[in-house]
């Protein structure tokens, strides 16, 4: 699929003075309003917004106006998956860099404490992530964001697709963390939207065996047609009864029965990425655990993903657009967020801000 719109001028591209953006007041409250376009510092890039994913983190706080710690005290642009071009740049960022195509990575850590020194920067305690409070996401004509962290793509890459490299990273950190390679036997546990990078790159990483666990028939079909090798119904199945059993587990629901489950249905010395966030507390079988000498470990975003998930979306390795069920423009911002209570099939939606 080749990219929507083409790349105007320089000129075109110059930000005007103020721009629209979808704002959170507070739980189930989205207004439209005027706010001053943000202007870029040094190492920054001013991008104009083509493409917004809504995550699931983005609902909850529309629902709940919190996750966790994280409350929302006061209003809040919400949207981190996003794709655009670079309107302006800031100092010490080269001019040539406006007009590019580019994919914004929405987590900039502070690149100096212990963790981002030793190459996990993100896990970084100071990382300032889009709609994450009080950081102001992407739900808008126009954001700024570190020059390194937004990423040139190819014109071959749509912008939607560009916008969903992100959940695309948090699929390929899980297969990372799971140890995912040539010859493996992977369960995906969770056919939403990460569940369903996840089968694609752990196909991408290897995998010859992917089964994908799920109560939603749809989910299930658009997962073999992504290339999973077999699908669980889990209303009438359990994957504790799949043979050969999978040797690595991508929990993707955060459901603690089906994490429970998914961790039974290990092999020796298997390894279980917990991807899903559900409860803070969930019950571990420890004495699978210890029987079986599994590894269990969970994943905290991504770091250092967006190269090779621009490199499989270009090579034809993923498909994202695949998985966009829905877009809207930033005006029904409200009815993004709600899509997926509405319609048991939506799958992605996407925003698109200048429509």
């Amino acid at each position: 699929m080749t990219a929507t719109g083409t790349v105007p001028g320089t000129a075109d591209l110059r930000p005007a003075s103020t721009m629209r953006v979808a704002v959170l007041r507070r739980a189930g409250d989205v207004v439209v309003e005027e706010r001053p376009v943000p202007q870029p510092g040094p190492g920054e890039v001013v991008v104009r917004v083509s493409s917004v994913g809504v995550c699931g983190s983005d609902t909850h706080y529309y629902e709940h106006g919190r996750i966790g710690r994280f409350v929302v005290e006061e209003p809040l642009v919400l949207g981190h998956e996003a794709a655009g071009e670079v309107a302006a740049v800031g100092p010490g960022v080269s001019a040539v860099r406006v007009g590019q195509r580019v994919s914004v990575e929405p987590g900039v850590p502070d690149l100096t404490c212990p963790q981002c020194l030793a190459g996990r920067y993100n896990l970084c305690p100071d990382v300032r992530f889009f709609a994450t409070p009080p950081i102001d996401g992407a739900f808008a004509e126009y954001v700024v964001v570190h020059a390194a962290f937004a990423h040139p793509v190819p014109d071959g890459i749509s912008d939607d697709a560009a916008a969903l490299l992100e959940p695309l990273s948090v699929g390929i950190w899980a297969c990372r963390k799971g140890g995912v390679t040539a010859g493996s036997r992977v369960l995906v546990v969770g056919a939403g939207p990460i569940g369903l990078v996840s089968v694609q790159a752990a196909l991408a990483f290897g995998a010859t065996e992917v089964v994908v666990s799920d109560v939603n028939p749809a989910r299930l079909a658009l997962a073999r047609d992504l290339g999973a090798t077999d699908v669980v119904d889990a209303r009438t199945a359990s994957v504790t009864d799949l043979d050969p059993p999978p040797g690595v587990l991508l929990e993707c629901s955060g459901h603690p029965a089906a994490i429970a489950q998914g961790i039974r249905a290990l092999d020796r010395a298997g390894r279980a990425v917990l991807v899903g966030m559900g409860g803070d507390e969930v019950p571990l079988p420890l004495s699978v655990v210890q029987e079986r000498e599994l590894e269990v470990t969970g994943t905290f975003r991504y770091a250092g993903t967006w190269p090779t998930a621009i490199a499989l979306v270009a090579a034809g390795r993923v498909d994202l657009d695949r998985l966009v069920t829905g877009t809207y423009g930033l005006d029904r911002a409200e009815d993004a967020l709600t899509a997926g209570r509405r319609d048991p099939d939506s799958v992605k939606v996407v925003v698109h801000p200048r429509s």
